[in-house]
């Protein structure tokens, strides 16, 4: 009955491809156990979390490390969260796609690049790039959409550098949001020269 109401999880069963693409500044790969620390840190950050549009973690790192290793484990067909590290390996964020929809061909994206040495130097924006060539060639997406906070200036000129319009103005909770989308049509004109 649940797959004949939402067909676009008959796929719940398939595996993702495991994604290890190189763009120019970085990597974007498979999470790995080594990479639960860094990502621990990022997350009981306020600053980050602010830019997440949510609070710092509570959670001990024990658990926190138990929980990631399960996640790896068991992977989630409709989504798929993915380390970002520099050319040379220093782990530096992470990428992730979610609410994977085969049926209409389409993802949403979030990004946090958690090391602050590595902000405002085009790292994210590669990150982003790196992951829409995945998307709309491996997996065939026809559109990848996102939704960053209305003040985070910042963020909204990266995710247009890759190519995302702003398409509306929404409301989550207490908190304002900006959706933006890339169609893939748009992304192959802009990459075709």
């Amino acid at each position: 009955m649940f797959r004949r109401a939402f067909p676009w999880s008959r796929d719940d069963n398939k595996e993702l491809p495991l994604v290890n693409e190189e763009g120019k500044k970085v990597r974007v790969r498979e999470k790995r156990v080594e990479d639960i620390r860094n990502e621990y840190s990022w997350r009981v950050d306020p600053e980050l979390s602010r830019l997440d549009a949510t609070r710092p973690m509570s959670m001990s790192y024990e658990d926190f490390l138990r929980y990631s290793k399960e996640e790896m484990q068991f992977p989630n067909y409709r989504s798929k969260r993915l380390a970002v590290e520099t050319l040379e390996g220093i782990h530096i964020g992470n990428i992730m796609y979610y609410d994977l929809n085969t049926q209409n061909r389409q993802a949403e994206l979030g990004i946090m690049i958690g090391d602050k040495d590595y902000w405002s130097s085009g790292y994210g924006t590669d990150t982003v790039n790196t992951l829409l060539q995945h998307l709309f060639t491996i997996l065939e997406l026809d559109r990848v959409y996102l939704h960053t906070l209305s003040w985070n200036y910042r963020a909204q000129a990266s995710f247009t550098k890759s190519g995302f319009k702003l398409i509306r103005n929404v409301k989550r909770g207490r908190e304002d949001f900006i959706l933006m989308e890339v169609l893939r049509s748009d992304w192959e004109e802009l990459h075709s020269n």
